[in-house]
């Protein structure tokens, strides 16, 4: 896969839309499964799924958080194209993921309309660097068709931002006086006026910086139900760019479902050492046969014979 136009846009806007990136039958087998997460649209609006109050009120009260409920769902977050991806954004082979979230959103649920912000607080311990080998990308997945008015994320051009400080690190549209260190007091309505819509179909992946400035828009569609993802990576050596830590869910079932069947490749991105790598003993395969019973050792038991990372 050549991202070579799709690096540029990254590196110069801080953001890159990639309309459909993945196909209908690439996205089948999880969005067969999202009522195992979420309420259909049907079910929310016409109030027969029980799990509808959950979403009332509350913008953030619609993620599920990864190892989800549906290992098919989980799998997409490690897509090989998704990984692909990555690599090509970040320059660099050997990437973590460090956060991955699924996301459903409807209509009259509540007030999904945000401001301006940039994502570094609870992504890096840091501030965000443009530094080659220094970065970081989230991207948003849509799991069915967004358009304007189901609330695609809006972005705003890093050649329009570069030039602002780290903090603040929310900016209104208007004035707001007293609102605390993080949040501008003098309204930004030419950023607002400046925004790129992330609207498009379902597949379609929008890769951004912690750095960027963006923001959630709100539902307006009828009976309107929005499904999304939201992948996080890094580099291996970003050790500073953090968001959750694996092993406190790795005990889970959603945990030990997805290592049965992920790849060594999209095991290395949850941080799995690769075969070959001098963690693999006889002591530590017998392990791991024990803790997970489904994952076939036979990538890293034959690295010595020559096979490598797949």
């Amino acid at each position: 896969m050549d991202f070579a136009d799709t690096v540029r846009a990254w590196q110069t806007d801080g953001f890159v839309i990639l309309p459909g990136f993945l196909s209908t039958d690439e996205l089948a087998s999880a969005v067969r499964e999202l009522e195992l997460l979420f309420p259909s649209a049907e079910g929310f609006h016409d109030g027969t799924d029980p799990r509808r109050e959950r979403f009332l009120g509350d913008e953030f009260a619609g993620i599920d958080t990864f190892p989800f409920a549906s290992t098919e769902i989980s799998l997409l977050a490690v897509h090989d194209r998704i990984l692909a991806l990555a690599r090509a954004l970040l320059g660099d082979d050997d990437i973590h993921l460090y956060g991955a979230e699924s996301w459903a959103k409807y209509t009259g649920a509540c007030d999904y309309d945000q401001e301006l912000h940039r994502d570094y607080l609870n992504h890096t311990i840091l501030v965000p660097s443009t530094t080659p080998g220094c970065q970081q990308v989230e991207m948003f997945v849509f799991l069915n068709d967004v358009p304007e008015e189901l609330g695609p994320p809006h972005l705003v051009s890093r050649t329009r931002t570069a030039d602002l400080p780290a903090v603040p690190n929310w900016l209104p549209r208007v004035d707001r006086a007293g609102a605390g260190r993080f949040v501008d007091c003098d309204g930004r309505a030419d950023l607002y006026e400046a925004e790129v819509s992330g609207a498009g179909p379902a597949g379609t992946v929008i890769a951004f910086d912690p750095g960027t400035f963006h923001r959630g828009t709100g539902l307006t569609a009828p009976r309107g139900a929005r499904y999304s993802m939201q992948v996080c990576f890094r580099p291996a050596a970003v050790q500073w760019g953090q968001r959750v830590g694996w092993a406190v869910r790795s005990w889970t079932p959603e945990w030990v479902d997805l290592v049965g069947r992920a790849s060594p490749r999209q095991l290395r991105a949850l941080g799995f050492p690769p075969p070959g790598h001098r963690y693999w003993t006889p002591e530590t395969l017998a392990g791991m046969a024990l803790r997970y019973p489904t994952l076939d050792l036979v990538p890293w038991r034959a690295a010595d014979a020559g096979e490598g990372d797949t």
